[in-house]
């Protein structure tokens, strides 16, 4: 009898521990279970979202969607708010932490280059209408005015400046190492230079107001069109490569919402393709699947 007790008593304390192993299991897969419930809430929520806040910039990229894009959203059910920012670095730093949903203001090779400094997750969904950079000049009228020892200006953040170098080597002013990715080239990477051209590197906003100090200087689109540049006068526009053009930019988590794919298709539409054919004077360059 005794020894029956004992079992007894040793099964009973047995079951007590294993009640008092299991509890904290299951109190620990408890918050799992509710942060797994509470991403996927905040996933929903993301992908239901109607108001939207973009990156603004002083450019005809968000020019162009307020004018055209935000319209046919709205007409959608949809409430834009606009963050403005100083320069495209602030601008995709917010996209990246979250504070915006997307913006406009972008080529591929800035994108990547971001990406890559910054440790970012931003991807392009969409290419959209971009404006060509060209060789611009305040003292010639024609590019046969080249001569020995010419200064030019080119932009100094890295993927413009690649653009600049792939231009003057279009122009036929410079050849560069045919070994070099085009959308990574730099002035070390000229291995002809017939003209004996000194290169000034410095920042696109400060090209504009400084033309007249050079023989020729390469301007961005979109600071063409800050300083209010007649496009026309480019004496050489740049035939506008797939990494050079501009792309609607969304955190790449959100690639794949409702609201993305609904700003994507305001850019495919009919009616943005009518004012585009309506009001495109040759500043806008517009690639073929927005045709």
């Amino acid at each position: 009898m005794k020894k029956s007790a004992k079992i007894l008593i040793s099964l009973t304390a047995a079951a007590i521990l294993l009640t008092g192993c299991a509890a904290p299991a299951e109190q620990a897969a408890a918050p799992s279970q509710a942060a797994s419930t509470a991403a996927s809430a905040a996933s929903e929520a993301s992908a239901e979202k109607t108001t939207l806040k973009y990156g603004k910039a002083a450019g005809p990229y968000t020019v162009l969607f307020e004018d055209v894009i935000k319209p046919i959203l709205e007409k959608e059910g949809y409430k834009l708010e606009e963050v403005d920012f100083s320069d495209l670095l602030q601008n995709d730093t917010a996209l990246n932490q979250g504070e915006i949903d997307f913006n406009v203001e972008q080529h591929t090779a800035y994108l990547e280059n971001f990406n890559a400094t910054q440790k970012g997750d931003l991807v392009g969904i969409s290419p959209i209408p971009t404006v060509p950079a060209g060789i611009f000049s305040a003292k010639y009228k024609s590019l046969d005015k080249i001569h020995s020892d010419a200064v030019v200006a080119v932009p100094n953040d890295a993927s413009n400046t690649a653009r600049a170098y792939a231009l003057l080597q279009k122009a036929g002013w410079i050849k560069l190492d045919d070994k070099v990715d085009i959308s990574k080239v730099k002035q070390e990477n000229i291995v002809e230079n017939k003209y004996n051209l000194s290169f000034v590197e410095m920042d696109s906003l400060n090209i504009p107001r400084s033309l007249s100090d050079f023989d020729y200087a390469v301007i961005t689109g979109s600071i063409v069109y800050n300083a209010k540049i007649d496009p026309s006068t480019a004496l050489l526009q740049e035939d506008v490569l797939d990494h050079l053009v501009l792309q609607l930019v969304v955190k790449q988590e959100n690639k794949d919402t409702k609201w993305a794919k609904d700003i994507v298709a305001a850019y495919h539409s009919d009616e943005f393709k009518e004012y585009m054919k309506n009001n495109n004077k040759g500043l806008w360059y517009i690639p073929k699947d927005l045709q």
